[in-house]
């Protein structure tokens, strides 16, 4: 039987077992040579270790997590580097979004938040009506985000990487600028309503275009609709100009740069040295 390359031959059962007992050793220089071993072996290393999930013992209980914990990020990390490398600028939004929440909660469940998502339009589709003016039809979906799920805007959104990811965003109800927005984006896809991401330095905001209209939505703010001129007065606050083309949409690849960025910027205030050597492969991925 071929072994794949840097994975060691399959062990016997009665070994198996012994280097599992280990885990529970009061050395920490064996606890982590234990470690280290039953990690080498990949995958199904966690067919091993799931019956002690369940064990009496609870350092053997939380030591068998950690690891199964561990193994699950390290494919999350995979499937999402692979998504990167082989997606283009109009990737799938909502799916990147979900398999980079797994890179730091495998357990999330991407199909349990799309059914949620499908079930606050199908809220919104029946309180709507798609014939009344713009603002009326983004009203009611504040209303409902806002009021009726008590979405709100993190103001210490860098001071915690739950702020980034969109499955705790949707769970805490709270968030940075741009996961909410896109959020805000998942509903107006379903809906079918012309709404896009904007890219302004230090913020980032929704836009409503339609062939008559143009209305800016600061979701982080409650979906307070700003006019192209506030746009204006941001960049010139900010001292950027129009001409670097901060008011036109951004694609669903660079929305996914900007939110690993921003996990980036998080995890190097808090000297998160892992997360950060992570962020940056991503970075690097998507910026190809």
């Amino acid at each position: 039987m071929l072994v794949p390359t840097g994975v060691p031959e399959a062990l016997p059962k009665g070994q198996r077992a012994a280097l599992i007992s280990l885990l529970v050793d009061d050395d920490p220089a064996i606890y982590q040579m234990v470690r280290r071993k039953i990690l080498s072996y990949g995958n199904s290393a966690c067919d091993w270790l799931r019956p002690e999930l369940l064990s009496s013992d609870p350092v053997m209980r939380r030591r068998a997590l950690e690891i199964v914990h561990h193994l699950a990020r390290q494919n999350s990390d995979e499937r999402f580097l692979a998504f990167c490398l082989n997606n283009g600028e109009e990737l799938d939004l909502e799916l990147a979004a979900g398999l980079l929440a797994q890179t730091q909660y495998p357990d999330a469940n991407a199909q349990a938040y799309q059914a949620l998502y499908d079930a606050w339009a199908a809220e919104l589709r029946e309180r709507i009506d798609f014939a009344a003016q713009p603002e009326q039809v983004l009203g009611i979906i504040n209303k409902y985000l806002f009021e009726d799920l008590g979405f709100c805007g993190n103001e210490h959104y860098n001071d915690n990487a739950e702020n980034c990811y969109v499955n705790r965003v949707v769970d805490r109800r709270t968030g940075n600028p741009i996961t909410l927005c896109i959020i805000y984006l998942f509903l107006a896809r379903r809906l079918q309503l012309p709404i896009a991401g904007i890219g302004l330095p230090g913020h980032f905001i929704c836009r409503f275009q339609s062939s008559t209209r143009e209305i800016y939505i600061d979701v982080f703010n409650e979906g307070h609709f700003w006019t192209k001129a506030d746009c204006i007065k941001h960049l010139i606050k900010s001292n950027h100009g129009l001409q670097d083309g901060y008011l036109s949409p951004v694609s669903p690849r660079r929305m996914l740069l900007r939110m690993c960025a921003n996990i980036h910027q998080t995890c190097s205030n808090l000297e998160m040295t892992d997360e950060v050597a992570r962020m940056q492969r991503y970075l690097v991925a998507l910026a190809k």
